[in-house]
């Protein structure tokens, strides 16, 4: 079984603020499948540093914005 990732992400809130960009056109304009898009949106998949950097890009805004990871307690 798949440990989901502790990094959370804001790509939903994200595609519907930027014309309601469907999960396929975000993943074609990022290299990868929808399916892959859907698993990194879901939180079960993180994304390779390359690929969170074109993320972001697509939406032109800091990396930050996308992806966080929480504080250690």
């Amino acid at each position: 079984m798949v440990k989901p990732t502790r990094v959370t992400n804001r790509i939903r809130a994200l595609r519907f603020a930027h014309d309601e960009m469907t999960q396929a056109d975000l993943a074609d304009r990022i290299g990868v499948t929808r399916q892959t898009l859907i698993a990194i949106e879901q939180g079960r998949y993180s994304p390779s540093l390359e690929m969170a950097f074109r993320i972001a890009r697509v939406f032109k805004v800091p990396l930050d914005d996308v992806f966080q990871y929480p504080e250690e307690t």
